[in-house]
């Protein structure tokens, strides 16, 4: 397991989230592009984590408890360590409510998932 700190995929910008990285169709990523946006890759590059994601991506009220999306075919630690590995790629956050914890997707993340995954338009 590695304890080296990982660079979000959406970088604060005061009131404005600035993308980490350009859309891929632009130009090749530096090597410090690809090290930030290689995590969010590999943390959805697994199929229960892909599902998890989705989970709490589309759950009523944009957030999700973790007793709502358990039920992905893995044990409950296997899900918390899944969820824990989303969390360190900066794809979702949890608020811990009474026992339960509540997972979320910030609207800034799929912004810049979004803006990474863009095409360039025909002129």
């Amino acid at each position: 397991m590695s304890n080296t700190k990982v660079s979000p995929l959406v970088e604060p910008d005061s009131q404005n989230v600035a993308p980490c990285c350009p859309p891929l169709s632009e130009r090749p990523f530096t090597a410090q592009e690809a090290e930030v946006a290689a995590p969010m890759f590999k943390a959805l590059g697994d199929p229960v984590r892909l599902r998890l994601f989705s989970a709490v991506a589309s759950h009523e009220g944009g957030e999700a408890c973790v007793c709502d999306i358990a039920d992905v075919g893995v044990s409950q630690p296997t899900v918390s360590h899944h969820l824990k590995k989303l969390k360190e790629a900066g794809l979702l956050t949890s608020e811990r409510r009474g026992t339960w914890v509540y997972y979320r997707v910030e609207p800034s993340v799929f912004a810049a998932m979004g803006q990474l995954l863009t095409t360039p338009r025909a002129a």
